[in-house]
């Protein structure tokens, strides 16, 4: 059970650097006013927050690990699988999660009439 807690842990890492690695949105400034886009901005990033990365982290190591136990089983390795199949559902549901956070946001921005060039 450890090797899994530090593959989870690892997978969950990598998750967490392409998060910061993601940059904001471009905005095109021409005709922007700066103060009202910091409320704005506030105010989207605020619904963007609202996508739990660490609840589809946590699924998506649960059905992932599942998988992993199941196929780790035909071919002799439960707890091998299941690791690999945390890890593995672990890193795919945290990128989906940042992925949708940034349309979220980009969505908001655009839905306020930004040009978002990113």
């Amino acid at each position: 059970m450890d090797k899994l807690k530090i593959l989870v842990t690892f997978g969950l890492t990598i998750v967490l650097a392409g998060c910061a690695a993601h940059p904001d949105p471009i905005i095109d400034m021409k005709g922007v006013n700066p103060d009202q886009l910091a409320q704005d901005w506030d105010d989207c990033e605020g619904y963007s927050e609202e996508i739990s990365i660490g609840k589809g982290v946590a699924k998506g190591a649960g059905v992932g690990g599942g998988v992993g136990a199941v196929g780790g089983s035909i071919h002799g390795d439960v707890g091998r699988g299941a690791a690999t199949g945390a890890l593995l559902g672990a890193t795919h549901s945290g990128l989906d999660a940042d992925r949708e956070k940034q349309r979220v946001f980009k969505r908001c921005l655009r839905g306020r009439g930004y040009r978002v060039l990113n």
